[in-house]
């Protein structure tokens, strides 16, 4: 759970409080090495995102080699449609 903390935290950090309900997707990567249940934080994610401040935002998680953990990209609905 405190990874999952973590990475709202950061989320957060990036986007701004006020942007949180638009975060559409949280992408990370994960190391088969991390150290990190992934099921377990999948979980966890997915319950805490699924909240306000957030509004039901999705985890990618992507498996790696070695212990990478970070967080690789935030999408976020800034009410645009892509051209």
């Amino acid at each position: 759970m405190s990874i999952a903390l973590e990475v709202c935290r950061i989320t957060e950090a990036h986007v701004g409080r006020d942007q949180l309900p638009h975060v559409v997707s949280v992408a990370l990567e994960i190391g088969d090495d991390a150290g990190v249940e992934v099921e377990n934080l999948q979980f966890c994610l997915e319950a805490l995102l699924a909240h306000p401040p957030f509004a039901g935002a999705t985890p990618v998680i992507a498996r790696r080699p070695g212990d990478v953990l970070r967080v690789t990209q935030l999408e976020v609905d800034d009410g645009h449609p892509n051209h």
